[in-house]
């Protein structure tokens, strides 16, 4: 009975579990290509990092 339970608990999550993944596969992408365009904006001077860490 209580694994039944359990199910029918996680049941209503899992859609927006998916959801969620979803989201984040999109995020790390975007920022993926941020991260390379970084590489092609470089500045002229300096260093040549564009970020400041």
């Amino acid at each position: 009975m209580l694994p039944l339970l359990l199910v029918l608990l996680l049941a209503p999550l899992l859609p927006g579990l998916g959801f969620a993944v979803k989201a984040l596969w999109w995020i790390a992408v975007l920022v993926l290509v941020l991260w390379l365009l970084g590489f092609v904006a470089r500045p002229k001077g300096g260093t040549g990092r564009w970020y400041r860490w």
